[in-house]
């Protein structure tokens, strides 16, 4: 056992003892297909805190020779998988976390750094297949290759540090990339190399040299959709393990969408939920909201709009083509958006081809980062929306029709009316506060089309739901009269409390008081 070369992996197995750990084994599977094949090269990105960490100290442990691991498989999915033992322990591992590389070498070029001691650890297994005198990584593997036929797995965590942390320094960033493409491109020695990072490797500018791995990224995980986070049915399993509210949970973590995978959740928060019996904000409290704030800040055309406009429960089509994958070079707002979806701020749904907020966790980190200059419009439109709610659920329509038009006053430079749909935008940023207590969903199928906003209740809160049915230059009545004559109500299917007709129209010649409201009660 070494440092880097089939280095002790404790990491696993203290993740295999947790008092949750949630069987993710089934990666390993999906690994052992591309073992010494075309596909052997695989960047997996997601966002921080996202268990790619415990994800490589699983493999490590798995492939790493000299040691016997399959007790620490035992009753895990890969178990009983066939190619299970086969791929056991059969490998030497060169583990690399960049990230360490990088602190460590302080004023020291990196890569020298990283060759120097990883050469020494992999010289006290190999003495005699390389000169000492060899300074170059990719030189020692491939002699020993030639000279034992031996390949290797490469797992490198953090492998995107450099391009985050050093983002001035494009000198440096070529430097890393020429080597990683010197290391791992077209060699021989190469079984299988796993990357891990929060960024994808695919564009940066003529040095998109890594370009042999696919790419499994919040905007595609591919195969690896259930292994991103945890699944529906994981969390559902877990709520009742510790006796926790599942629809509560969903609010608060659930929302990132795949093609297969249509509700992942952050796997972080929702431990840390389990562990202390309560509902929190805990993957954004590992982080400064200053990071989120600068890119929200950024003086591109549209971009506060559709930020706005996400915050009130809308889906924003971005093109995520153009991102060149780094932290520095953006060109439009769809670029941030972009960014904003590989860290975990964003969601993308990529048969629509949209963006938006995926939980409550995230929505709060979007208020701190507002919170602290800059959007003071759109903070008194949230902070009075605990008086829209009170007078809702007093079935107040005309106090609510009185918020309704302060609050449209207030975002007007930032969100335009133009129809239904920017109405129900601006219509979900001023009930922002009932997230708290509910589940907002545009769009709700009801079997004889959608309503356009319900508030699904939390268990705990005694509420009624509401369904909302907005109209844009109509009567109100003509709102509340779709909402019984397309008989929405009846799409709340196991739903038995008092449920709220709410309709709302916007008057755009009405200039004093454009908004109207009428609520009427309803025993479902």
């Amino acid at each position: 056992m070494g440092i880097y070369l089939n280095p002790e992996m404790d990491g696993f197995g203290d993740a295999v003892r947790s008092e949750i750990y949630v069987d993710k084994t089934g990666l390993i599977a999906q690994t052992n297909k591309y073992i010494n094949t075309l596909q052997k090269y695989i960047c997996v990105s997601r966002p921080r805190r996202f268990g790619k960490s415990i994800a490589l100290q699983m493999l490590a442990a798995y492939y790493s020779c000299g040691r016997d691991s399959a007790d620490l498989f035992k009753g895990f999915q890969i178990e009983s998988d066939e190619s299970f033992q086969k791929h056991l322990n059969k490998y030497d591992v060169i583990y690399l976390n960049m990230q360490q590389f990088l602190i460590r070498a302080k004023k020291q070029d990196v890569t020298e750094y990283l060759e120097r001691v990883v050469i020494e650890d992999i010289q006290k297994a190999y003495t005699e297949y390389f000169s000492s005198q060899e300074t170059s990584l990719a030189a020692v593997l491939e002699q020993i290759y030639a000279k034992t036929k031996k390949r290797f797995i490469f797992l490198v965590d953090e492998w995107d540090c450099v391009m985050r942390e050093r983002q001035e320094s494009e000198a440096m960033q070529k430097e890393y990339l020429d080597f990683l493409r010197d290391l791992l491109k077209d060699q021989p020695y190469v079984a299988l190399a796993y990357m891990t990072g929060i960024l994808p490797v695919k564009k940066y500018g003529q040095h998109s040299a890594l370009n042999m791995f696919t790419e499994y990224s919040m905007t595609d995980q591919r195969v690896l959709e259930e292994y991103t986070g945890f699944t529906h049915e994981e969390v559902k399993s877990l709520c009742k393990r510790f006796d926790m509210d599942f629809a509560e949970a969903s609010s608060w973590y659930d929302g990132y969408m795949f093609t297969n995978f249509r509700h992942i959740y952050n796997p972080k928060s929702v431990v840390e939920a389990m562990l202390f019996h309560r509902f929190s904000s805990y993957w954004t409290s590992t982080e400064t909201y200053d990071a989120l704030k600068v890119y929200m800040d950024m003086d591109f055309d549209g971009l506060r709009a559709d930020i706005v406009q996400m915050l009130g429960g809308a889906h924003i089509k971005v093109n995520i083509l153009s991102f060149q994958n780094d932290m520095r070079n953006f060109k439009t707002k769809d670029d941030v958006l972009t960014l904003l979806i590989h860290l975990g701020y964003l969601a993308y749904d990529q048969q629509k081809e949209e963006a938006f907020i995926p939980n409550k966790e995230i929505v709060r980190e979007f208020e701190n980062a507002m919170s602290v200059g800059g959007w003071s419009e759109v903070m008194r439109v949230l902070k009075e929306s605990e008086k829209l709610l009170e007078n809702t659920l007093l079935c107040d329509g005309e106090s609510v029709a009185e918020v309704l038009d302060r609050a449209h006053s207030e975002v007007a430079s930032v969100l335009t009316y133009n129809d239904e749909n920017s109405l129900a935008c601006a219509i979900g940023l001023a009930y922002y506060s009932a997230r708290k207590d509910y589940r907002l969903i545009r769009e709700f199928p009801t079997g004889k089309g959608f309503a356009d906003i319900v508030f699904l209740p939390l268990p705990h809160t005694g509420n009624p739901a509401l369904v909302v049915e907005l109209k844009y230059d109509r009567s109100v009545s003509s709102a509340i009269q779709q909402i019984r004559d397309r008989h929405y109500t009846q799409a709340l299917e196991g739903y038995t409390g008092e449920i709220l007709l709410v309709g709302i129209t916007y008057n755009k010649e009405a200039r004093d008081k454009p908004h109207s409201c009428v609520i009427e009660k309803m025993e479902k």
